[in-house]
């Protein structure tokens, strides 16, 4: 059984009601463009300041900052793999990502995360087999003995959500 809800919304990720908010980020954490971008434009400079005091973040793993100027109370860095054909570890790291950024978020005892589609633009990763990830992360999470947790997929277009949508309703 599940102990919290998957579902998607489509928009834009510094506006949606949850907890802490995921940025697909690059290495350095200091902003860049898409989702990252957005993030730290909306948040303001003191998001970009705690960034650089971080120092960066492998691929694989996730930091926590402050949120800012934005109406939650955490962003969640994390840094999702290029593609490079899907025999580079992508996957493993990828589930990573999402993993880890649960785990900060429960470890700062959030009830709700909201998610982007991680590596899925600039980074390349095909949209399908990166959303069947992202769920299935999400299932593994909600299915252990931890707190429940609303997820939250936030699609930026209709065909993004379609797909979340599809993979959320296959057992």
């Amino acid at each position: 059984m599940l102990a919290g809800r998957i579902r998607t919304e489509q928009g834009d990720i510094t506006r949606v009601r949850v907890d802490v908010i995921v940025n697909a980020a690059n290495p350095t954490l200091l902003g860049g463009g898409g989702v990252d971008g957005a993030i730290h434009r909306a948040a303001g400079i003191g998001l970009l300041e705690e960034c650089r005091m971080i120092g960066g973040c492998p691929t694989g793993e996730a930091r926590i900052t402050g949120a800012y100027n934005l109406p939650h109370r955490h962003v969640i860095h994390t840094v999702g793999p290029v593609w490079q054909g899907g025999a580079a570890n992508e996957a493993a790291l990828l589930a990573s990502c999402y993993r880890a950024s649960l785990e900060l978020a429960e470890d700062r005892a959030c009830d709700s995360i909201a998610f982007p589609a991680i590596s899925t633009g600039a980074y390349r990763y095909p949209l399908e087999p990166a959303t069947e990830i992202a769920i299935q992360s999400a299932r593994d999470f909600l299915r252990t003995d931890g707190p429940a947790m609303d997820i939250v997929f936030v699609c930026f277009d209709a065909k993004t959500r379609a797909i979340y949508e599809e993979i959320i309703r296959r057992p």
